[in-house]
């Protein structure tokens, strides 16, 4: 399979839009009117609540995919109603995939040894059922990891995306407000933690080069912080940025300039809430309109990414 940047980037430039949709479903913020046909048709709530999810999640898609290159679930959305919702997580998975769109896993995972191993076949690679027959699990095209636990932890991410062509996004300075109560630290040479972890990443992709320059090994990296990230900009020229943080935690597009090479790719923004949930916060939008609401929002998220 091509080099994940590679596809990514081209997918970029065929969509000219580098905005990345959030897939977070919060059941109380689904329209009622999908949960009360679920609710009509299934007695198991937590089935009912899947495919709730499911309805909604692609009609979100079906309404987006011709605007953006990659939709990105998080999975605590999905796993808090157990098998049903991982159910929900693993389809999503697969509309996205069929209506054209690449896939980021948000599951930040980590561990060291044989359960890193484990993790890195469930999102990225193949598992081995019953000896002899490898197959996809979740088969998403990206996964969120956590560097916590350092090289240990990440390498076995980093040989099942090279096998399989997937990518990874390594927490670097993420965009919540206590993230500086590590990531902001300072060793007696005066770096923070969070460039030393650009600078372990770095090396850590040197590697993984596509033919458009860029490695599969990325970084999550906050548009909160558009200082912060103009440093990680210069410490990680060849990494894309996956970059949080955009509308409705604060953001805006003056915010994410800093996180782009002046080729105007290595990164995509993440929204969730401002276009998965934008008929909440129209006046001309009823629940019945959520599909058409979202798209509307991601054509002016593109817009508003364009003149960055």
């Amino acid at each position: 399979m091509p080099h994940f940047a590679d596809r990514l980037n081209t997918a970029i430039k065929k969509k000219q839009s580098v905005v990345c949709v959030g897939l977070d479903p919060r059941l109380d913020l689904i329209p009622g009117f999908i949960k009360k046909k679920m609710l009509a048709a299934h007695k198991d709530v937590f089935s009912a609540a899947a495919e709730a999810i499911l309805e909604f999640n692609k009609g979100i898609i079906d309404a987006v995919c011709d605007l953006v290159p990659i939709v990105k679930p998080q999975i605590a959305f999905y796993e808090q109603y157990g098998h049903e919702g991982i159910r929900a997580y693993e389809e999503t998975l697969v509309y996205a995939r069929k209506k054209g769109l690449l896939t980021i896993a948000d599951v930040k995972r980590n561990d060291i040894g044989s359960t890193a191993k484990a993790y890195a076949k469930a999102f990225l690679g193949k598992v081995d059922v019953f000896g002899g027959r490898k197959v996809f699990s979740f088969d998403a095209d990206a996964v969120t990891v956590n560097p916590y636990l350092g090289w240990d932890g990440i390498k076995p991410f980093v040989e099942e995306a090279r096998k399989f062509g997937k990518g990874i996004f390594v927490l670097v300075k993420t965009s919540n407000p206590s993230s500086g109560d590590l990531q902001d630290l300072q060793t007696k040479d005066k770096k923070t933690v969070y460039e030393i972890m650009a600078h372990h990443l770095e090396s850590w992709g040197a590697d993984c080069l596509g033919e458009s320059g860029y490695s599969f090994v990325g970084a999550v990296v906050g548009a909160t912080f558009p200082q912060q990230a103009a440093v990680l900009r210069k410490l990680m020229p060849r990494s894309i940025f996956l970059v949080p943080g955009y509308g409705a935690q604060g953001a805006t597009a003056k915010d994410v300039r800093p996180c782009f090479n002046k080729d105007g790719l290595g990164a995509i923004v993440n929204s969730s809430r401002g276009i998965i949930y934008a008929w909440k916060n129209s006046d001309t939008y009823t629940e019945k309109d959520y599909a058409q609401a979202a798209r509307e929002a991601a054509i002016k998220m593109n817009k508003e990414l364009g003149n960055r």
